[in-house]
C-alpha cells in the first residue's frame, strides 16, 4: 500500500539528510513515521512525505534511507510560505498534482487543516474515497475566540511593526478567518477524517456529514514517555506555559492571575516557553527604543500587564525549545499551566500528564476529552482568571490529593498516548480505506 502524507512541517529525517535545522513542532510524526517504516515487512507499507518549502527545495525529491531501518521514505519538497498561510498558490496545487501523479497514493493523507496546502492536495487528488485528513486544530473555529477577551485599546492599536508589517491584532484575526475557509472546503472534499475529540468531530460533521469519521489519539514525541516529575527536584512555585506568542494561548490570562497567586505566594515566578513576542523588548530594555520598535500590540500589552501586576521580574521568557530542553522545564516546574482561549487537545497538556506535573488547563475545546477535571488536576473556565489564580495555588499547596491527580494523569495519558495502540489504530484506518 502507498500511502502520502502531506505535512506542514519538513521531516527531521529529512532535515538530517538535507543538513538543515529539523522543527520541534509536530514530533508525533517523526515517532510515528519511524515506527510505520520500522514495522514496514509487516504493515507494507510505501511511505511517502511532502512538505512546504521555498526556492530550490519546494522541487526536491529523493528516496532516503530510514534510519536504524532497511526502509525507505520518498520524500517531496512543494511550494508554501508558510508564513501567509491565508494565501492560497495555484503552483502549490499543481506541484502537489506532480508529486501524486509520480507517486500514485492508495491514500492521501493530510495532517491538520491550518494551511492551504490541504485543500490544495485534496484538490489535486480528487479521490474523496482514499482522502484522509487528520485534524489538529481548527483555524475556522479558533478565529472566533482569537480576540480572547483583549480591550479594545489593545485590538485596534497599531504600533509601529504592525504599521511596516501591514500584521495587527485585526489583520491576523482576518487571516485566520481566511484559512478557515480553505479549512473548510478541504474537509467537504475529503472522505476520511480522523479526530480525537466530541469537538472536532461536532464541527467537522456539520461541515461534511458523509465523511467517515475515524477517532484515533496522538502519539506525543518519544522522550515524553520516559522520566516522573518529583516535588523534592522542582522549582517551588515556578508556572510553566508552553507558549505565549499570541492571543489564543492566554498569556494575558496568567499575568492578570499572578496578583492573586502572589498575596500567597511572592516568590511565585512564570517560565514561557516559544518564540517570545517580547523578548527582544526585554534584551533591549523594557524601555528601550529598539525593543519598542519591534513589539506588536499584543507583545506591547503583555509588557503593560507585567508592569501592571508586578511581575516584570518575576516573568522569564525561555524562547524556542526543542524537547528534550522542553521535558526538562516540565520536570523543574511546579506546575503546568495551558490558559488559551481554545484548542483542541493540546499536546503540551499531554506531555505534562505523562511525566505527571501537576496541571492546570482552561476548559475549552476538547481539552476535557484528554483530562479529566478533579480526576487528572483541574480544569477552570476559560478566561476566569480568580479560578485559574486557584487551581495554581492549589497546585502549590501540594498534599494527597496532588499526588493522587498526578498519579491519575500519568495513566490516563499512557492510554491515551499509547504509541504502538495509536499505530495499530491509524494502520487499520489505512486499510480501510484502501479495501485491504
Amino acid at each position: 500500500m502507498r500511502v502520502l502524507w502531506v505535512c506542514n512541517i519538513m521531516l527531521p529525517a529529512v532535515a538530517e539528510y538535507l543538513q538543515l535545522e529539523a522543527s520541534n513542532k509536530e514530533g508525533w510524526l517523526t515517532g510515528l513515521s519511524t515506527t510505520i517504516l520500522k514495522y514496514q515487512s509487516e504493515n507494507g507499507i510505501e511511505l511517502g512525505v511532502c512538505f512546504p518549502a521555498l526556492g530550490e527545495l519546494a522541487e526536491f525529491e529523493r528516496i532516503l534511507p530510514a534510519s536504524g531501518t532497511d526502509a525507505r521514505i520518498h520524500a517531496f519538497g512543494f511550494y508554501e510560505d508558510v508564513h501567509r498561510a491565508e494565501v492560497y498558490e495555484e503552483r502549490t496545487e499543481k506541484r502537489l498534482g506532480e508529486i501524486i501523479g509520480k507517486f500514485e497514493p492508495d491514500v492521501l493523507h493530510c495532517f491538520g487543516t491550518e494551511f492551504p496546502h490541504t485543500l490544495a492536495a485534496v484538490k489535486a487528488f480528487g479521490r474523496r474515497e482514499r482522502t484522509l485528513i487528520g485534524i489538529q486544530g481548527l483555524c475556522s473555529i479558533y478565529a472566533g475566540h482569537f480576540r480572547a477577551d483583549l480591550p479594545d485599546h489593545v485590538w485596534k492599536r497599531r504600533t509601529f511593526r504592525d504599521l511596516v508589517k501591514q500584521d495587527d491584532l485585526r489583520r491576523q484575526h482576518e487571516k485566520y478567518v481566511q484559512r478557515g475557509v480553505y479549512e473548510i472546503e478541504a474537509v467537504q472534499l475529503s472522505g476520511h477524517i480522523t479526530g480525537r475529540t466530541g469537538w472536532d468531530k461536532k464541527y467537522t460533521a456539520q461541515w461534511n456529514p458523509r465523511a467517515e469519521y475515524h477517532f484515533m489519539n496522538e502519539t506525543l514525541r518519544s522522550n515524553f514517555y520516559e522520566g516522573s516529575w518529583r516535588e523534592e527536584t522542582c522549582r517551588k512555585y515556578s508556572i510553566f506555559l508552553s507558549q505565549g506568542d499570541y492571543p489564543i494561548k492566554g498569556l494575558h490570562y496568567m499575568l492578570q492571575a499572578m496578583p492573586e497567586i502572589l498575596k500567597y505566594y511572592p516568590e511565585a515566578k512564570v517560565y514561557v516557553a516559544g518564540n517570545s513576542i517580547v523578548k527582544s523588548a526585554a534584551r533591549s530594555g523594557i524601555e528601550g527604543l529598539k525593543g519598542r520598535l519591534k513589539l506588536e500590540s499584543y507583545g506591547k500589552y503583555i509588557l503593560q500587564l507585567m508592569r501592571e501586576t508586578g511581575t516584570v521580574e518575576k516573568v522569564h521568557f525561555l524562547g524556542r525549545l526543542d524537547a528534550e530542553q522542553m521535558k526538562r522545564q516540565y520536570l523543574s516546574s511546579n506546575v503546568f499551566v495551558c490558559p488559551s482561549s481554545i484548542e483542541n487537545s493540546p499536546n503540551s497538556v499531554g506531555e505534562a500528564m505523562l511525566l505527571g506535573v501537576p496541571t492546570v488547563c482552561a476548559d475549552v475545546g476538547g481539552a476535557a476529552d484528554i483530562f479529566a477535571d478533579g480526576v487528572d488536576g483541574l480544569l477552570y473556565p476559560a478566561g476566569d482568571v480568580i479560578k485559574l489564580a486557584e487551581a495554581v495555588k492549589t497546585m502549590f499547596a501540594g498534599g494527597s490529593q496532588v499526588d493522587a491527580w498526578r498519579e491519575a494523569e500519568r495513566r490516563h495519558a499512557a492510554a491515551t498516548h499509547d504509541a504502538r495502540k495509536n499505530y495499530e489504530r491509524l494502520m487499520e484506518i489505512y486499510r480501510e480505506i484502501a479495501g485491504r
